[in-house]
Parts: C-alpha cells; structure tokens; sequence
C-alpha cells in the first residue's frame, strides 16, 4: 500500500455497475483528480446485490462485477495513473438469506457439528430449551403449521443430495433424517437384494454418523466427511437404478403430505424436527432469534471475527489483492459489531504487514473505520488505524450553514404545526425503547437472561429477579450515550469508558426511581468487569462475555432507535436529522469548526472527509439548501401555514384520524424543499415518484402509524394520496417551487463553500459518486441511482484551459446546471493531488474577519513556503438581505479578511489578491462566493 491518498471517490459497483463500467471511466477520474477509487465490496456476495454488504465467499470476486482477469486491467489502468484503490471490507457479518453461502449452509445441514459451527455468533444453548443444538430460521410468512399444512414445504432431492424447499428457497437436510425417507422406499423395491443391501447399508451409515451435538475436533472432521461419502453413495445407487430413484421419489411424495390431509404431513414435520434449525414465523425472530444479526436484519449473520480460523478464512484471498499491490486501502465496515475491534485493527495490520514482506513496525497500510461519533466523543487514540469514514467531519461541516438565532422560532414553528415535542432527547429515548420492545427484543432478553445467570451465581444478587433485570438493561442501553465501549476481556479500556458507563447507569437510575438502585449498581460492575467477591474462573469469563456482548448490541440499538427511527420522527429541521449528525445540536460555530480541524490534523490526519455517503438520508446540496431555513423562520412559518392549509384537501380518515400526521406532512414538506430538482416542472412525475417511495419508508422507519413489521395498508394508501395530491396541486407546485428558486443560490453557495472547505481540510477528502454535480438525493436508494458520466465529461471538458473571472461569472450565472461545483471539485481535487504534502500534513491557520465574522469561514494550509486559503462565505442571505442572489464583490462593503502579507492567484478564477495582512473581501469574492487562493511565489 501507498499511504494515504490524496483525496477518495467512491464507486458503488454492482451488476450494472461492474469493473469494465468502472474501467470506462479512468480517464474521467484522472482528470478530475482522484487520488484513490473507494470501491464498495467487490467480494462475492448474493446474486442481484446492489451494494455488496451481503458477502457469501470471500475467496473470490463477485462475478457479477466481472473477471479477476476483468478486475486486474482496471487496478493497472488505475495504478498506470496513480490512482489508489481503497476497498470497502465487511468484517462483521455475511448474507445467508440466498443458499449461496456455504459455510451457512454446513452450519444448517450439521449445526453444532459443523466445522463452521464456530464461524458464525449463534448460541446453541439459549434458555429456551426447543432451540437447544439449532439455529432459528424465521423465515416462513406464516406460522409453522399453517405454512406445513399448505403444502408450501417439501422435501426435494437433488441427486444424492435431499434440500427443504420452501418457495424457492432450499435448505440443506441433516443426512441422518433421511433414513426413514430411504426405509420407505426400500418397502418398494420389491426383492432387488443388491439395492436393498446398498440401502440397508447406507441407512446404517446414516444412522452412525456423529451427532449435530457432538462438538470433538475428530468427530466433527468425521461427520464433515463421512456424509459427503453417503451422498456420493446415494447419487450412484439412484443414478444407476431407475426403479430406485423411482421409489425414492415416490417415498418423497408419500412424505410430502397432501393438503387435504392434515395428517399426512406427520411423516415431514418429524424429519422437519430432526434438523439442525427450526423453521419458524418471520415474526418470530424479534423475540427468540439465537443468532447475532447485523442490526435486525435476518438475513445478515455476525461471525465471530475474534477467532483465528475465522479471520483466516475471511481475509486470505483479500490480502493476496493487496499483497499484489491490486488494493492499497481498505475502509472497514461496521467495526463496532465486533467482539474486539482494537484487537482486530492490529491484527489486520499485522497481516497487510505480512502480506507486503513489510516489518510492521511503521505501518504504511491505509485503513479507515466506519464509526459513528456522538457529540464530545473522541476515536480511541490506540487504534491501529488512520481514523474514521468521516460521518464526525459531516456532522461539524453541516453544522456550519444552521444559523442558531432561529432555533427558538423554528422550534415554535415545528411545536405548533404538529404538537411534537421540541426536545430530541425525549424522541430519542422513547425511539430506543420501541426498538427494544420490538425489531431488537430478541437480543435484549438473551442480554437479560445472561445477566440473570451471574446474578444466580453471586449471593448478593441472587434476589435480583429477571423482570428486574431487564428492566435495568433496557434502561441502561436506552440512556447509553454512545454507540458503544471498549471494554476488553483482559480488563483494558478506553479512559472514556467507565464515564460513558457510569452516566448511563446514572441516567437510568434516576428515570427509574422505583426500581432497586442496587440492581443497577450490579449492572455497573458487570460492564465494567469489576469483582466484588471472589469468584470461579469459568464465571469471570462468563461476566467477560456478558460485557463484551451488551457492548456489541448498544451499537445495533444507537443506529436503529436513533437513526432509523429517531431521525425520521423528529422533524424540527431534517437537515440536521444525519448519520453521524445530532439533531439537538443546533449548529457549529467557527470556533468549533477550526479547533476540529486542528485536532484532526495532528491526531487523525487520515480521517476521510465526507459530506455524502451511499448511507447519508440525503444528499449535501439537499442539507445545504434547507440549511438556508435558519436565515428565514418567519418566511418557513408562514410556507408550512400555507401548505397545511392546501393539505387538508388531500388528507384521509384513518380510524377516525386525519392521515397522514401532522409530524409526517411536516417532514414531507421539507424533503419537497431539500429534494426538489432544478427545473422540476419538466420532469414533476419523476418527482412524484421519488418523494412517493421516500415518504413511504420514512413513515415506516419512523414506526408510529405504519411499520415494516406490521404495515397498516390505510395509512400507508394515505401517505400516497396525501403526496401525489400535493404535487398535483397547482396551488402547492407554484408556492414550493418560487420558495426553492428564491433560496436555490444561497443553498448552492452553501454547497459551494461545504465543497471547498472539505477538499481544503486536513484529512482524506472523499467525493460519493456523481456529487461532483449537485447532489439532492433522498436516502437509498434514491442515492444510489445511476450516474451520467457522459454529461460530467462534457461539463469537464468545458473547464478546459486556465480559468478566468469571465468563466466564472458565466459558470455562476447559469449555477442550476451544477457545473460551477464540478468546476470547484476539479481545482480543488487536482491542487490536493499536485501538492500532496501540503494538504496531507501542512499546518493549518484559521483566518479571522473582524467585519463579518459570522459570514466567512477561511483558514490557511501551510507547508515549505507553499501557502494556499480557502475562503467560503456564510449565512448568504442574510447578508446580501435576500435583495443579490450571491454574495460577491460590492454586498461586502469594506470589510477585510485576516491574510497572510503576499500575492494570491484565485484558482478558480485567475484573479489576483494582494494582503498586506489583510485583504478586502469585495476582492477575495470578486467572482464567486468561494475562493481557492494560492500564494505567488516571491
């Protein structure tokens, strides 16, 4: 690996997107500038995926996305320019949902006997002692014996080898269960001694083979390869005997039951008992699921990354990618999801060392984590890593545009119109718990259970009772005030831990009053692995396991209480509602912006940069423009009072309520305003369309009066109704539209400058695709719609030559075309990749504006006599009184900007600045409301 590149451009790559696609736009990155493609997951994942989190085999490249011959001209045609390539790696789980992951698929067929058994995080042993030695599969759409009685399952044999087949999906089959299937058919052969004694002999082979109990290394190499030797044993035998594999197929048949028969369906349910997981409602899987999921999703199954056999088959093919210079960096995914990420980071490193015959001491191997960081919280300073994806950047820069005079209005505003309540915290809370009590129940019990048996172990908690126990975990996660802790099984820790530990207890303590205050001082010890009388070995690991694994599900519990359900219930300003973003924290001054950028720089200088992300919940320019609310409350009341008017035509009775909410019309308003394209009229049913499908999940994420687990068909018909009527009315379409084109260039100059402080901030600046234009996307997969590169090539093509004033006046002049941001991307990527060092490690000087000090943001990158500022403008409108759609030239007046005593060349508009200290801003924004200014030498 290189090091850290210069900048990063993230590809999603799938089917439609593949490595010849990719391949087809090198020469467009190169001129724009990239210094590393950062790929999505290009292992082997289900078929059809469009982002490729759901791996199945890592030994391989997805074939979807083309050849390893395909994958390796790319990376040379890449490398050939000196583009990096960072790819996404999923460490946490793999997709079992479509047959096609074998190592799950051997788990299935021999549960614990599995040679992968160990592979994956499922307990085998959960209190509930039908699922003792199985794995639950909640995946039926109706309960068990309905669904048998249906006919809809059946055993079916493939050759020598039998599946369950529930629609179209197949099952592995223990081999001992089919004995009885291979009896019946033998009662049918008549006197063929040769067959039934292979039969006979067979039987007795199945019926012989180690148990899915048994766990000995020998016994499970002995099952692993005796009944591979069975099923080639009953291919031959069937293949070779038409009358056999007749009977086999007619015993089938007979199993198989007939629905109107309940009790024909006897024989299957028996054999359906006998396997190594238990077929179940998909509902079900909220409150006795033994396997950890990623997040709630069943389909996703966590591994145990911690063991060695485990990290060994995970990253063997994808290290030779980098041992062979084809990858030089790696973005983790989900790292909280496992059982120690600290170690798994050495590990890692350890590895790539290896891989490239490096020493390891002085790790040279880029590496970023995707991590979530809540407001004060820092990375922990020993990871082996060089920061974060860069949700913790977004956060700060997004902050920037929220003017916070107009909290107090906006959230009158928001209170009147809805009846909501305006503290985040409130929603957050109750959002957490709703998870607990449904998507991640499961979880919360096995927690609480766990918890239960070492209070049963300690006489001082033996009293506490599971109710009560449980009842202290809820709380505890629900007042938790970070995605997770770092405890580790040896004791160590991060110094923030026992802080971020004892405030929740604290917390849930004091919402809790008549709870025992002892129950969740016990609470407190077992996350914090404190002892307090002498206990066994085996219970200190079992407090160590219950630790680590409450520290695996707080992080599952953040993410869907607070992301996937808080940020789609409060509505205040969704602008602020982001991954990575905190909707109480109602903007970021200038002072917090530049202390950020200082501290990143001298502790995570690798840190990527982000503004949009495949998992943002919408795009930059979107944020940026409804940012400029802040500066206009008055004129948003008055809107939302004129839209809920229009909105009483289009409203439905749903028992006896209006629908859709009034938080649901709130939040549509602003996604209309976030989202709405430039020249929307020319395109209105596309648009249609796309707030449609958003509104339909965000009512459903926000899981009140719709839900994924149990929609409600009326109120999600309301949803519709209520949308596609705004948009079809005339009344609503011209209020919205003159709104959007009245702040439209103060949103794009909100975009503008976002765009240049990223490229310009110490860090790995990284652009999601297609957001070199503007970017107002809603969440996925609205923001994973194809990207025209052909129009970016014309557009890159236009900005041939030096630029000049006159270029980007005009550039400006007909902004809705997003070419002016392409414009400052380009300039800005290309400098970053022409001065390396500068913007990798050169110091960084905030710079101050007596005159306006809340309306520009400017800061100074230094290293070896090379100096380059960058200079955005703030709060747009309210400066230029909303009477001049930009601020530039004379709406600044006399006021001057702090500048180091030089010469300047604006590298966006060729223009020239000289400061004898300071310098006017009427000259630095002469053209555009951003400036890239490059000292002359001398």
């Amino acid at each position: 690996m290189s090091g850290r590149p210069s900048s990063t451009y993230r590809l999603q790559l799938h089917k439609n997107f593949p490595f010849a696609a990719a391949s087809d736009i090198v020469d467009y990155l190169d001129d724009l500038g990239v210094g590393a493609v950062y790929l999505s997951p290009i292992l082997k994942a289900e078929k059809g995926s469009l982002h490729g989190y759901n791996l199945v085999d890592p030994s391989t490249l997805n074939p979807e996305l083309g050849t390893e011959a395909a994958f390796r001209e790319w990376a040379r045609a890449l490398a050939s320019r000196g583009i990096g390539r960072v790819a996404d790696f999923v460490p946490n789980h793999m997709g079992i949902a479509s047959g096609e992951n074998p190592w799950w698929n051997d788990v299935l067929e021999n549960g614990p006997a599995s040679l992968y058994a160990d592979f994956f995080d499922i307990d085998f042993h959960p209190p509930k002692q039908a699922l003792a030695n199985k794995v639950l599969l909640p995946i039926l759409g109706a309960q068990y014996g309905e669904v048998l009685e249906a006919g809809e399952l059946s055993l079916v044999r493939e050759g020598g080898a039998f599946l369950v087949a529930y629609y179209q999906r197949r099952l592995p089959v223990s081999p001992p269960s089919i004995a009885s299937v291979l009896e019946r058919a033998a009662h049918a052969l008549g006197d063929d001694k040769a067959v039934l004694d292979e039969l006979a002999s067979i039987v007795t082979a199945l019926k012989h083979l180690p148990a899915t109990y048994e766990t000995a290394p020998e016994r499970r190499r002995e099952r692993a390869r005796e009944k591979e030797i069975i099923k080639r044993r009953i291919e031959t035998l069937i293949s070779s005997r038409d009358a056999c594999a007749q009977a086999v197929d007619a015993a089938l048949r007979d199993v198989n039951g007939s629905k109107d028969d309940a009790g024909s369906f006897d024989a299957l349910d028996v054999i359906l008992q006998e396997q190594a997981y238990r077929l179940a409602f998909w509902r079900v899987a909220t409150e006795e699921i033994n396997y950890r999921r990623f997040f709630d999703v069943n389909e996703l199954a966590a591994i145990r990354m911690e063991e060695p056999a485990v990290f060994d088959a995970m990253h063997g093919y994808f290290l030779r990618l980098v041992s062979e210079g084809l990858v030089t960096g790696v973005r983790l995914d989900h790292t909280d999801g496992l059982y120690d990420p600290a170690a798994y980071f050495e590990e890692l490193q350890r590895r790539i060392a290896q891989a490239r015959g490096e020493d390891g001491v002085n790790r040279t191997a880029y590496v970023v984590a995707e991590k979530i960081l809540e407001p004060g919280e820092r990375l922990p300073r020993g990871w082996a890593i060089d920061g974060t994806t860069g949700y913790d950047f977004l956060a700060l820069l997004n902050g920037l545009w929220i003017d916070p005079r107009a909290e107090t209005a906006l959230t009158r505003t928001y209170g009147e119109a809805t009846g909501e309540p305006s503290r985040f915290a409130e929603v957050a809370l109750d959002s957490k718990r709703a998870i607990m009590r449904s998507s991640l129940s499961a979880e919360v019990n096995l927690l609480a259970q766990a918890l239960e048996r070492l209070a049963q172990g300690r006489r001082r908690s033996r009293d506490f009772t599971l109710r009560s126990l449980t009842t202290a975990v809820v709380e505890a996660i629900a007042a938790f005030p970070v995605y997770r802790t770092y405890m580790r099984a040896d004791g160590a820790h991060e110094a923030s831990d026992e802080d971020h530990v004892r405030r929740a207890i604290a917390l849930a303590k004091r919402r809790n009053p008549d709870l025992n205050a002892t129950v969740f001082d016990f609470l407190e010890d077992m996350l914090l692995l404190r002892v307090r009388q002498e206990i066994t070995s085996e219970q200190r690991a079992t407090q160590v396991r219950f630790a680590m694994r409450f520290q695996q599900l707080t992080g599952p519990m953040m993410a869907k209480g607070i992301e996937d359900t808080a940020f789609y219930r409060y509505a205040r300003l969704i602008a602020l509602n982001e991954v990575g973003g905190h909707p109480a924290a109602f903007g970021t001054t200038l002072a917090e912006f530049h202390a950020a950028n200082a501290e990143r720089l001298s502790g995570w200088p690798g840190t990527m940069l982000a503004t949009s992300t495949h998992d943002t919940k919408r795009g930059e320019d979107a944020r940026a423009r409804l940012a400029v609310l802040t500066e206009m409350p008055e004129e948003w009341a008055s809107a939302v009072q004129e839209w809920a008017e229009i909105g009483r035509r289009y409203e439905s009775l749903v028992l006896d309520e209006a629908a859709p909410s009034l938080n649901d019309r709130y939040y549509f308003y602003q996604a209309a305003v976030g989202a709405l394209p430039f020249g929307a009229e020319q395109d209105l049913p596309a648009f249609t369309l796309r707030l449609s499908e958003h509104m339909a999940k965000a009512t459903k994420e926000a899981k009140r009066d719709t839900r994924w687990l149990n929609p409600r068909v009326e109120y999600d018909q309301a949803v519709e109704t209520f949308v596609r009527g705004m948009l079809d009315d005339a009344g609503f379409r011209k209020s919205l539209t003159e709104l959007v084109r009245g702040i439209g260039p103060y949103g794009a100059s909100n975009g503008l400058s976002q765009t240049a402080l990223k490229l310009g901030a110490p860090g790995v600046a990284d652009t999601y695709q297609g957001s070199e234009f503007w970017t107002l996307s809603l969440c996925d997969p609205d923001n994973r719609t194809p990207v025209d590169y052909d129009a970016r090539r014309r557009a890159v093509a236009e900005l041939a030559g030096p630029p000049t004033k006159e270029r980007a006046r005009e550039l400006l002049g007909r902004y809705e075309d997003g070419h002016i941001k392409l414009h400052v991307v380009r300039t800005l990527l290309r400098m970053r990749r022409a001065l390396p060092l500068l913007f990798k490690d050169g110091a960084y000087a905030p710079l101050s504006c007596k005159d306006r000090p809340e309306h520009v943001v400017a800061f100074a990158r230094e290293r070896d006599g090379g100096r380059v500022v960058i200079a955005a403008t703030r709060f747009a409108r309210t400066l230029t009184k909303a009477r001049d759609p930009w601020a530039v030239g004379g709406v600044w007046g006399d006021a001057m900007l702090e500048l180091p005593s030089g010469t300047y060349r604006d590298a966006l508009t060729g223009e020239t600045v000289t400061s004898g200290g300071s310098a006017k801003l009427k000259d630095v924004f002469a053209s555009l409301p951003v400036a890239v200014l490059v000292a002359v030498p001398g």
